[in-house]
């Protein structure tokens, strides 16, 4: 009779999982032995469950399909809460199995005790325990149904001893529902939207994820209705590649013409985007159009909200449309974007072949060259991200992913364990910070563990970029962001990953080249400047001030490298009068 155990590793492999990332543990030790002896999954050793988590993570979020990791009683399952989290508010279906001490115990103050069941909740869409063998395999389908169906996290809690007993009911044949419908606006909504867009003088549109499946429809509501396109820093890879009318991006990490586009329209449309940053939208004359109806209206006050797919709703709405002929707000914003952009060619070029230590555009714009047409990037939090957005350029085959929802450090090496694992054969790159690095740093083991070919990039300036510069806005002077430096190449060399370590600017080209061509793992130091700060698109006085107090400090406000050559491009398809 098998187990429950084995019950559950069955389930997980009739649900297309081949894989769980974890830490064994006394609590996991029967589902730790089921895997070993099943047949077509595999238990992924991570050293820290929070990376367990992040590499599951990053494995549903780039498959769509459900991805598993598990941490043992107590502490080892509370580790999971960043990843998870991270997972959740992305939208990344996976599920975690949190085991728990055994059953008898619970509600004794017994050794490593906590209540899963209460500590996940935040961070899920479904949390339920299992205390009974009758309990499976039921629960476990509901679990990775929610997981799978609402788009986010489900965690089950399994105490260790329940996992050994005997299965109660007959495990049975199943499999998920992947393939979701898709919202279908009301018509009444697409009537509003419609008519809204067609009485706009000046429409502007702004891009989220949502817009994933949808880019030739938003190209031609924006060739129907003349508007700039902006986009979010998760909507940037579907929207900005093939776009002859894109304007940037928004938000605190933003470039170009995006703000002023969407803060002068007499109708800002939002697309499949939850932005959080209210600051920077208008406040006003907005419509919206979201699949989750939960999204609507809770950014900014709206004149229309729809509820629907983007890519359906825009089906639906560009027959309604009347085609605008005065291209005069458009024409504006694509200069203004293109400007916005040549002002800092200075700043990014002057003296890279020989400013010691490296600029950190420049190498990132290098990286963007080298990097295969699909590669997949995995970011750090910080200025990580802000490299990312302004020089890494879409295709609509690459990928970008960090934790652009939940902003937690040290994301990036482990989203590449993931991301790797779901595509061995494809480029993955950690685009690590030093400090995020620094607090995972034992993933370095386990990518070296498992001989997978992820090619870590790190952004060594000694210090907490973004912290920094949050200090200075704020008109702080930095305390505690500074550290001692630290050689990752040695460091790495030490676990058994090729490494170099790059102080020169000459040396990136040819570094970063050898590193993308390796057929392992390897890891590229570069030492770079930590005096690089980023400048949001909209600076308040306030803000002004504080940057006042950064003297010496390089200001960096846009994006350059292939995104200035494509504004410019934009540019030459204005119609001359």
């Amino acid at each position: 009779m098998n187990t429950i155990a084995e019950q559950f590793v069955e389930v997980l492999r009739q649900g297309g999982v081949r894989r769980v990332y974890g830490v064994v543990g006394d609590s996991l030790n029967p589902i730790v032995d089921a895997i070993r002896r099943a047949e077509g999954i595999e238990w992924v050793h991570v050293r820290n469950e929070e990376a367990g988590a992040f590499a599951a993570a990053a494995e549903a979020q780039l498959t769509g399909s459900i991805a598993v990791c598990a941490g043992s009683c107590g502490p080892g399952n509370t580790h999971l809460i960043q990843g998870l989290y991270d997972a959740h508010r992305t939208g990344a279906p996976v599920l975690a199995l949190a085991s728990h001490i055994p059953s008898p115990e619970i509600g004794t103050g017994f050794f490593q005790e906590t209540h899963p069941e209460r500590v996940f909740t935040d961070c899920s869409h479904y949390c339920e325990m299992i205390s009974r063998p009758e309990q499976m395999p039921r629960v476990l389908r509901i679990a990775m149904q929610y997981a799978e169906g609402r788009g986010g996290v489900s965690v089950v809690v399994l105490p260790g001893d329940v996992a050994a007993l005997p299965a109660a009911n007959r495990t049975g044949t199943s499999t998920l529902v992947e393939e979701k419908g898709v919202v279908m606006p009301p018509p009444s909504q697409v009537r509003a939207l419609a008519h809204a867009l067609n009485t706009a003088q000046k429409v502007a549109l702004f891009c989220g994820a949502g817009c994933q499946d949808a880019h030739e429809e938003v190209m031609a509501l924006a060739a129907r209705v003349l508007a700039p396109v902006g986009h979010s820093l998760r909507g940037k890879e579907w929207i900005q590649y093939d776009n002859p009318y894109d304007v940037g991006m928004n938000g605190l990490l933003g470039y170009g013409a995006c703000y002023d586009a969407l803060n002068e329209a007499d109708l800002l449309v939002l697309l499949g985007t939850d932005f959080p940053y209210d600051a920077f939208l208008p406040q006003r004359h907005t419509a919206q159009v979201d699949h989750d109806p939960i999204k609507l209206g809770r950014r900014t006050p709206l004149d229309v909200a729809v509820h629907g797919d983007v890519r359906e709703t825009l089906r639906t709405v560009l027959p309604l449309l009347d085609r605008k002929t005065d291209r005069g707000f458009l024409d504006r914003m694509l200069r203004e974007h293109a400007r916005s952009l040549e002002r800092v060619v200075d700043a990014y070029t002057s003296d890279v072949d020989h400013h010691v230590p490296i600029h950190p555009e420049y190498a990132t714009a290098i990286l963007d060259d080298l990097a295969a047409d699909d590669a997949v990037f995995t970011v750090d939090t910080g200025m990580c991200n802000v490299w990312a957005a302004r020089y890494i350029t879409p295709n609509g085959r690459r990928r970008v992913i960090g934790s652009f929802l939940h902003g937690s450090m040290a994301n990036a090496l482990p989203h590449a364990i993931g991301a790797q694992f779901a595509y061995p054969g494809r480029q993955v790159i950690s685009m690590s910070g030093d400090g995020g690095l620094g607090m995972l740093m034992g993933e370095l083991l386990t990518v070296r563990l498992h001989d997978l070919p992820v090619k870590i990039v790190v952004y060594d300036n000694s210090s907490l970029g973004m912290v920094k510069l949050e200090m200075l806005v704020e008109g702080f002077p930095d305390y505690q962001t500074d550290h001692d430096p630290v050689d990752y190449a040695a460091i790495a060399a030490a676990a058994g990953i090729p490494s170099v370590r790059v102080e020169q600017p000459s040396q990136v080209r040819e570094a970063l080249s050898h590193a993308l061509a390796s057929p392992g793992p390897y890891l590229v130091d570069l030492v770079t400047d930590a005096n690089v700060i980023a400048m949001p698109p909209k600076v308040t006085p306030a803000q002004i001030k504080g940057f006042a107090l950064a003297a010496g400090k390089i200001v960096v406000s846009g994006g350059v490298g292939k995104m200035l050559d494509l504004a410019r491009a934009n540019l030459r398809s204005i119609p001359r009068p």
